[in-house]
């Protein structure tokens, strides 16, 4: 009798908890859906009031979107070269530097590893204004390169390597490589990268997004519009050739948003895996 009193109260947490996240799923998804709602709608639909239910209007204005110069296409272009150049060089060097703090002991290696402790602490906007100057004198304004190559040293993504090594470096794996000869750089590609996959496929995830989502450093670096990025693209909206026209706006909203929730929805799972992996020391 104790044993089916427990069972069922069991049951029914576990049905609280299934609808209690069941809840928080949909008032995160209803947002988007109603930015993807209102791309399909007119502005006149769109004052009238909320709807959940798409309209007949998105090909309309995705026509205004595209007579107004709003070329999506292009701002996808720019951003994904731009994102993944970033994310393949952070996450390639941040492991490099990893590996280094994990398989060495070296001079000055815990002063280094405070440095980058602290970098992490400083906020994006407390240098930016050294860094345009900086990249003014270098004369590299309107250039992609300040919005890539500075993603080499990306302290966070360090960090988060490092963790992970603590907790999948066997030095065994290490030594047996150097008995058969091979270089340091062969035992990193071949021996260290294969063992995180994990965790490079979640960096690469949080990286991609992050960059893809960046909008303050191009805003201020890039003036041309050829070279513009999809967030710069989207603040176009807010222009007078935007401002009453809601559904193009939405469809505009819908069209850059929509790259990253195909991203989240797919790759989800290595998100969880990598997060959880790299939290726990074997």
């Amino acid at each position: 009798m104790y044993d089916t009193d427990n069972m069922k109260k069991l049951k029914m947490q576990r049905i609280l908890l299934y609808v209690f996240f069941a809840i928080l799923t949909l008032l995160s998804m209803i947002p988007f859906w109603i930015v993807i709602v209102n791309a399909t709608r007119s502005a006149p639909e769109i004052q009238q009031g909320l709807s959940l239910i798409p309209s007949d209007s998105a090909w309309a204005n995705w026509t205004h979107l595209r007579d107004q110069g709003f070329n999506i296409f292009q701002g996808y272009g720019n951003s994904f070269f731009i994102a993944a150049s970033a994310t393949i060089l952070s996450l390639y060097f941040s492991s490099l530097t990893a590996y280094a703090f994990i398989a060495y002991d070296f001079k000055g290696q815990k002063f280094i590893w405070t440095i980058i402790l602290l970098l992490i602490m400083i906020p994006t906007q407390v240098s930016i204004i050294g860094f345009y100057k900086f990249m003014a004198n270098l004369d590299l304004l309107n250039n992609y390169i300040p919005l890539i190559l500075p993603s080499v040293a990306s302290a966070p993504t360090v960090f988060f390597m490092k963790q992970y090594l603590e907790t999948i470096y066997h030095p065994a794996l290490v030594d047996s490589a150097r008995i058969d000869g091979a270089s340091e750089l062969r035992i990193f590609h071949t021996v260290i990268l294969p063992l995180m996959r994990p965790a490079l496929a979640t960096m690469a995830i949080f990286g991609f997004i992050a960059s893809w989502n960046n909008f303050l450093l191009p805003l201020i670096l890039i003036n041309e519009r050829s070279m513009y990025t999809l967030p710069m693209l989207v603040q176009l909206l807010t222009t007078d050739g935007y401002r009453t026209e809601y559904g193009a706006m939405y469809m505009g909203i819908a069209l850059s948003v929509a790259p990253l929730l195909l991203i989240y929805t797919f790759l989800s799972r290595y998100i969880i895996g990598g997060v959880t992996a790299g939290s726990i020391k074997q």
